[in-house]
């Protein structure tokens, strides 16, 4: 849940989502827990760092004016760019758009091309991210997905997805924001049989205690798929790989 310009401390509301009286009381309790992971969330990275990964896809200073506050940490976004530069995906659905869009869609333009597809439940940041990417003449098919019903027994609303592709090589998940529920990122599981072979799911702020409850859940139901935490940057980031016969250890 990103966009170029500055965000507030406080997550933004969804208005047309009316937590439950049980998600709302679980997500004051995990607020009273991983305040400190909260916190971590909205530093963005330093400045030197910044540069250098523009500087590594292309992308002139001014192009990412405000990191942190809820938006994809530099470290993050470094991830990103490793992760297309190693894959060279033909097609990246990524959940929560905004910053990383930008990075994806550039980096995936610098290693041969292919598909983008972000979805959002906020129909402004979808509209301003995509005026954002033709400000840079990148590509990328930014779409509205509003929230409902959480699929496969995840608490939480979830994002309502249509037209989505038989086989994703990179699954990036930084959104919805922990504010609807602690779990909520939990329900990307649902696309866990269109990753390909071989294909990549990174998740952020992957540090913080939903986050690492839902990866203990991911890790029992699939376990084609081979996830590590990486702890770089002020977030953590959970990279999960789906076994091949000659599947390479991804570097940490």
């Amino acid at each position: 849940m990103t966009s170029r310009e500055a965000t507030s401390f406080w997550v933004q509301a969804d208005r047309d989502v009316s937590p439950a009286w049980l998600d709302r009381l679980t997500v004051c309790a995990y607020g009273l827990i991983q305040w400190p992971w909260l916190l971590r969330s909205l530093y963005g990275g330093r400045g030197r760092d910044k540069r250098a990964l523009l500087a590594r896809v292309g992308l002139e200073p001014e192009a990412l004016p405000n990191l942190g506050s809820w938006k994809a940490d530099t470290v993050f976004l470094d991830q990103i760019v490793s992760a297309i530069e190693r894959l060279r995906p033909a097609t990246i659905v990524e959940l929560g758009c905004g910053a990383s869009t930008l990075v994806a869609a550039k980096a995936l333009a610098n290693n041969g091309g292919g598909q983008l597809i972000s979805f959002d439940q906020h129909a402004g940041f979808v509209r301003s991210t995509a005026e954002w990417l033709g400000q840079y003449d990148v590509q990328a098919d930014v779409r509205h997905a509003p929230l409902g019903p959480a699929p496969m027994g995840w608490p939480g609303h979830w994002y309502q997805l249509d037209s989505l592709p038989c086989q994703i090589d990179l699954l990036i998940i930084d959104g919805p924001p922990w504010a609807v529920h602690p779990h909520v990122r939990g329900a990307a599981e649902s696309l866990f049989d269109r990753l390909a072979p071989g294909g990549m799911i990174l998740l952020d702020d992957a540090a913080r205690p939903g986050e690492r409850v839902v990866a203990r859940r991911w890790r029992r139901r699939w376990p084609q798929i081979a996830f590590h935490l990486n702890n770089r940057g002020a977030k953590g980031t959970l990279i999960g790989i789906r076994h091949t016969r000659f599947l390479d250890s991804y570097p940490t």
